[in-house]
C-alpha cells in the first residue's frame, strides 16, 4: 500500500445494486468515468482491489459499476461506504494553474492581510459543493467548514503551501451566517470523535 500523499481517492462505493453483485460508486472525478480510467483502485487501507468496469451512469457523479472481485450483493452491501484510492503517478499531472483537492490538505490558510488561521484539515463533498475543513484556528474550539468557492477562498498557492479564506467566511460569529450554527456543530461533532 502507498502512503496516502501517493495516492488520491477517486470515489467511494456507495451500496449494493440488484442481486449479481453490482455495486453503486460515487465518483469523485471531475469527468465521473475516470474512476475507472487509471487502473484497479482499492480501499484506503490497501486490503482490496477492485477492477471497475461501468455499467451505466445512474446520476451526474454515481455510476453503477461490476468488479469481478465482487461476488454478491451481500459483498457488494458490506462495501458502502469503502473510499476507493488509485496511485498518483497514474494520474495526469495537473496544469499549471490546477491542482487535486487532495494537495490542498496540510495547507496554511491565511486570511486577506496574510495572518495565519490554520490549516486545512480535510476537503468533503456532501452533496452541495466541497467545503474545506480548518483546524488549529486561533481561539476556536474545534474545526470550522468553509465553502471551496473563489468568493469564500480567493486564492490558491500550491507553491507557497498556503490559501487565502475571507475572515467571514470562517463564521468566527456563528451570528453572521445561518449556515455556520449547523454546519460548524457538525464539524466539531466529527473533530470530538477523532
Amino acid at each position: 500500500m502507498s502512503s496516502s500523499k501517493n495516492r488520491a481517492c477517486l470515489g467511494a462505493f456507495a451500496g449494493a445494486h440488484g442481486v449479481k453483485g453490482e455495486a453503486k460508486v460515487k465518483s469523485f472525478a471531475e469527468e465521473p468515468a475516470n474512476i475507472a480510467s487509471y487502473g484497479a483502485v482499492e480501499t484506503e487501507d490497501g486490503g482490496r482491489q477492485f477492477t471497475l468496469t461501468i455499467i451505466r451512469t445512474l446520476k451526474a457523479d454515481l455510476l453503477l459499476v461490476r468488479a469481478p472481485e465482487i461476488q454478491s450483493r451481500e459483498d457488494a452491501e458490506s462495501l458502502k461506504g469503502a473510499r476507493l484510492y488509485v496511485d498518483r503517478d497514474k494520474l495526469p499531472a495537473p496544469d499549471e494553474d490546477e491542482f487535486y483537492l487532495d494537495d490542498l490538505v496540510g495547507l496554511a490558510v491565511v486570511d486577506e492581510n496574510d495572518q495565519l488561521l490554520g490549516l486545512v484539515n480535510a476537503v468533503y463533498d456532501f452533496g452541495a459543493g466541497d467545503m474545506i475543513e480548518i483546524k488549529n484556528i486561533p481561539d476556536i474550539k474545534g474545526v470550522r467548514l468553509v465553502p471551496f468557492t473563489k468568493e469564500d477562498i480567493p486564492t490558491v498557492d500550491i507553491k507557497a503551501g498556503q490559501i487565502t479564506v475571507r475572515r467571514e467566511a470562517l463564521f468566527l460569529d456563528d451570528e453572521a451566517d445561518p449556515r455556520a450554527s449547523e454546519a460548524n456543530a457538525d464539524a466539531a461533532k466529527r473533530e470530538e470523535g477523532a
